[in-house]
């Protein structure tokens, strides 16, 4: 008995504080991410569907089990606080009174879990919509887009509660994750972009050009360190290639299963990983070539490579048309100019992720 309580106790040593529930909050955005790829296809390749459908388990279940993971870490925080223990902001980041000091929160797990409380209110009026009009025709209906918002800042809690812990592997790998997550998740949220006139200028392209330098450089700016920037770009097109097979096969099966016909016209293009820019890896590079100047001057750069490489892959994938040539170089023009606002801000956003704890900074020259 006393060989196995000291076994077990050398076991849970071994695991490194806040792994755990930063695992959870990770898996969940993964599950939310899984869901969203295959609900985006079923809409493309399928068509309506109603509140209860599988991509829409993913989804919700995502949320959840960050949701429960963020609010545990709450109440444990609070426990601890109120025993008079410190708080060790390794797990997710200094903690933060809520309600005055009624409860005391790592500021990371309280952004994850505003994000997957705002979850809850808005597929409560997602249900209603439902319970309205039966089915949605697409993708960008009201209650979506608060769904997918609030996902995104269950995401973004995740980024920061890795960040918390980058002096350690598990926190480098786990940012570099989650923002990889973060980055293919937000080509959704642009869609909604889709409203705004499109004459001139791509209003989308804009978007994707925007959130991926944002997200990109804020990732590298975490770490800070060489190869940050890379190290995202290489996951983001991981889970691009995952999602190429998965996206199709899963929406085509799913129909099967449920007896519904799949359209007549599908291309088999996945919609998801196909909004995500096949040139970010020469953007990573870039960057990392760049990394000595200041953030404005690589975001203009990234911003011009994805904004001038957007319809050469549309071309590539949909077999679509070049735009024509005063709407493209307007379109790479403000890219370019939206791209260096986007570096200017990751980097910003990447100072304060690693002011999330009290860290040792290093310097990775």
């Amino acid at each position: 008995m006393t060989a196995s309580m000291a076994t077990s106790d050398t076991a849970a040593k071994s695991v490194p504080r806040g792994v755990v529930p930063a695992g959870f909050v990770l898996g969940g955005t993964m599950l939310s991410l899984v869901g969203l790829t295959w609900d985006i296809q079923w809409h493309s390749d399928v068509g309506p569907d109603t509140f209860f459908t599988m991509p829409h388990l993913f989804l919700y279940s995502g949320s959840a089990v960050a949701g429960i993971a963020s609010l545990v870490v709450v109440l444990m925080a609070t426990a601890a606080q109120r025993r008079g223990r410190d708080i060790n902001p390794i797990v997710g980041g200094r903690a933060v009174g809520v309600f005055g000091r009624t409860f005391s929160a790592p500021v990371g797990y309280l952004i994850s879990g505003i994000g997957a409380a705002s979850f809850l209110l808005y597929g409560l009026w997602d249900q209603w919509w439902h319970s309205l009009y039966g089915f949605d025709a697409v993708i960008a209906s009201p209650p979506h887009i608060g769904l997918l918002l609030s996902i995104s800042i269950t995401m973004v809690g995740a980024v920061m509660i890795f960040a918390a812990a980058r002096e350690h592997r598990w926190g480098v790998y786990g940012t570099v994750s989650s923002a990889s997550v973060l980055l293919s998740f937000s080509m959704v949220t642009v869609i909604g972009l889709e409203a705004l006139p499109d004459g001139t200028v791509d209003p989308v392209e804009i978007g994707v050009t925007f959130m991926s330098v944002l997200i990109l450089m804020m990732g590298a700016g975490a770490l800070a360190r060489r190869g940050g920037a890379l190290a995202v770009a290489l996951v983001v097109a991981a889970l691009q290639g995952v999602f190429w097979w998965f996206s199709p096969w899963a929406a085509r099966v799913y129909a099967d299963a449920t007896g519904l016909p799949v359209r007549d016209y599908v291309d088999g293009v996945p919609a998801l990983p196909s909004m995500i820019p096949m040139s970010l890896l020469i953007v990573a590079v870039a960057v990392e070539l760049l990394r000595k100047l200041p953030a404005v001057v690589s975001g203009a750069v990234a911003g011009l490579i994805i904004s001038a490489c957007g319809p050469l892959q549309d071309v590539l994938v949909y077999d679509a048309s070049l735009p024509r040539t005063s709407t493209y170089i307007i379109t790479v023009v403000i890219g370019t100019v939206f791209g260096a606002l986007a570096g200017m801000l990751g980097k910003r956003f990447g100072q304060m992720l690693r002011h999330l704890a009290p860290a040792k900074e290093t310097s990775h020259a």
